[in-house]
């Protein structure tokens, strides 16, 4: 896949600290039989801590991944807390998916850092896909411009990879409330 140049100043900026929420969708493979999973998202990030919470499409919780600087605990309902130095290794161990939740706190703002170590900034004008240094490609397929929404933000992020444990993975992310605090 190809890699993107850096975006115009028309690229979305970084805040430290977002809440967001959303719809996801998740495809991949267990036991060498397709699964998927549907439901929707929050995401609470500050600079220090960052919160996800995984539901179910009637809104039940999932999971839910707490990050600090030095350990990522997840809880599910029914089953004791799990810990760990690695987000992504936790996420992927207790879910049977990968989810990119160190990667994610930049690419839901329209930021990467590349196979070579560059930083991108997708803008609604550079439509390229992203290879990640960890694997994943990245495509910003739509964005929100609008009054409220300058400059323009990811609306709408798909992600692949291909693993060993879940064979190739897609996770499709609608993001519908964006909320700097």
């Amino acid at each position: 896949m190809a890699t993107l140049p850096t975006a115009s100043m028309s690229s979305v900026q970084a805040v430290t600290a977002i809440d967001l929420g959303g719809r996801l969708s998740v495809r991949y493979q267990r036991d060498g039989n397709e699964e998927a999973l549907h439901g929707s998202f929050s995401w609470s990030q500050r600079a220090d801590r960052t919160l996800v919470t995984l539901m179910s499409p009637l809104g039940q919780t999932i999971a839910t991944i707490a990050i600090t600087p030095t350990e990522a605990i997840l809880t599910q309902s029914g089953q004791p807390a799990r810990s760990a130095a690695d987000p992504d290794a936790l996420a992927a161990d207790a879910l049977g998916w990968p989810l990119p939740v160190a990667g994610l706190r930049d690419w839901l703002q329209g930021h990467a850092k590349d196979a070579n170590g560059r930083s991108v900034n997708a803008s609604p004008a550079n439509s390229n896909p992203i290879l990640t240094g960890d694997g994943w490609t990245l495509q910003y397929a739509s964005w929100e411009a609008s009054e409220v929404a300058k400059p323009a933000r990811p609306k709408r992020i798909d992600l692949s990879r291909s693993t060993s444990a879940a064979g190739n993975v897609t996770i499709r992310i609608i993001i519908d409330s964006w909320q700097p605090v």
